[in-house]
Order: C-alpha cells, then sequence, then structure tokens
C-alpha cells in the first residue's frame, strides 16, 4: 500500500478548482514536456474513466494543456491556457475512453510530438497533486516526478544495471526507487531511477557516449 504525507492530502499551491484534476494534471503533463527535451508542436491526450467523463467540467482540458506550455501548478494562464496554445501553435486533440478497467480512475496518456521527435507517456492523477508516470515510450515506469530522475533506454546486455548505478554512485546519489524493464531478452531495456539528490552534467554526458545506451533523460525537479 503506498503511503501518503500530509502535504500530500494538502496538496499544492495550485490554480483550481481540483488538486486530481487541475495541479496533478499540469504535473503529468509537464513530465511529458521534460521527457521530449520541450513544449510539443502536436499533442494527442486520451482521458480514461472517471477523467473522461469529467475533463471538461473540472478543468483539466485547460490543466493538461497549460501543463503542456510548460506552466507550474499556480500559474495564472492556467484559466487561458487554450488562448496561449494558439498563440505559441501548439495543435492538441483530446479523446475519452470511458471504461477502461485496467486504468487508475484518474488516467491520462499523451502522445507527443516535436521536430520529428516523438514521446508518448501514461500518467495517473492520484490526489493532492501527487502523480504516477506508469509507462514511457511503452515501458513500465513507476515514478512520482517529486525526486530527481533519470530514464535510460539501452541495450539488455548483462552488468549494464549494475554499471549504471556504479557510475551514478560516483556522485554521491542515493537511489530512492529503481524499475528495469524490457522489450526482450537482448533487446531494448530500460532503466529509471529516482535519486534523492542530483547528476553532474559530466555524468549525463558521459553515459550519453556510451555506444550501447541509446538515450538518457534527466527530470531534475519537476516542480522547478
Amino acid at each position: 500500500m503506498e503511503k501518503s504525507s500530509v502535504f500530500d492530502m494538502i496538496g499544492p499551491v495550485m490554480i483550481g478548482p481540483s488538486s486530481s484534476h487541475t495541479a496533478g494534471v499540469v504535473r503529468i503533463a509537464r513530465v511529458g514536456v521534460k521527457l521530449l527535451g520541450g513544449v510539443p508542436d502536436e499533442a494527442e491526450v486520451i482521458f480514461y474513466n472517471s477523467f473522461a467523463r469529467t475533463y471538461e467540467g473540472h478543468g483539466s482540458d485547460r490543466a493538461i494543456i497549460a501543463g503542456l506550455l510548460d506552466y507550474k501548478t499556480d500559474d495564472k494562464r492556467i484559466k487561458t491556457s487554450f488562448d496561449e496554445a494558439k498563440k505559441t501553435g501548439l495543435k492538441y486533440s483530446f479523446r475519452s475512453v470511458g471504461n477502461a478497467s485496467t486504468r487508475h480512475p484518474n488516467t491520462i496518456e499523451l502522445k507527443l510530438k516535436k521536430d520529428g521527435k516523438t514521446v508518448t507517456m501514461i500518467g495517473e492523477s492520484r490526489g493532492g497533486g501527487v502523480v504516477k508516470i506508469v509507462e514511457v515510450n511503452g515501458f513500465a515506469a513507476g515514478f512520482t516526478a517529486n525526486l530527481h530522475t533519470i530514464i535510460i533506454e539501452a541495450d539488455d546486455r548483462p552488468g549494464s544495471i549494475t554499471f549504471i548505478t556504479s557510475v551514478i554512485a560516483h556522485d554521491d546519489c542515493n537511489i530512492a526507487t529503481m524499475t528495469v524493464s524490457r522489450k526482450g531478452k537482448n533487446d531494448l531495456a530500460c532503466q529509471i531511477l529516482e535519486m534523492d539528490s542530483g547528476l553532474n552534467d559530466i555524468t549525463l554526458e558521459y553515459l550519453r557516449n556510451l555506444k550501447w545506451i541509446k538515450n538518457v533523460i534527466y527530470i531534475p525537479d519537476i516542480d522547478k
């Protein structure tokens, strides 16, 4: 069972009406922006279950667009995000799936594009502004975006997990959580680490220059 702190129950500083339907949604979208490397040119947003039925009335549609514009949870432009999206040229569409039994009640799927790059991700808004990113580019994820997070896509090879964690250890980073998934044996694998402190630029550059590592995404702090 996952535990919540008193700060989770109080919720973040935000533009309303709801921490689940507004703040959590903004944070999910901002994770997508970090994964993509910038504000997308195009976005397909799929609302599942409870969100599919309530996203318009509760402002989740405005919140997701605000997050995709990289606005923080307390930004007053959340209320006018549709107009702001027109100014930036962001093209977006919404779709609803009202009965997905395997999904959390407040689930959002994002399909993002920017300059030829694409990112897909699935996030859950769990109340109080707390989110969980459950899937990134088809890989199981399971991170909260509350900590420093690194996502590494690499060849599935013996010793790779030990090697990556040993490199990170040189920055005196304490690993809080780790998720590893792969498409198949000796195929592409994805390692996601949440850490209590950040990584040095030289460490990230070193990892990115290894031939067997295909992609490195670093999210220092989603709320900054």
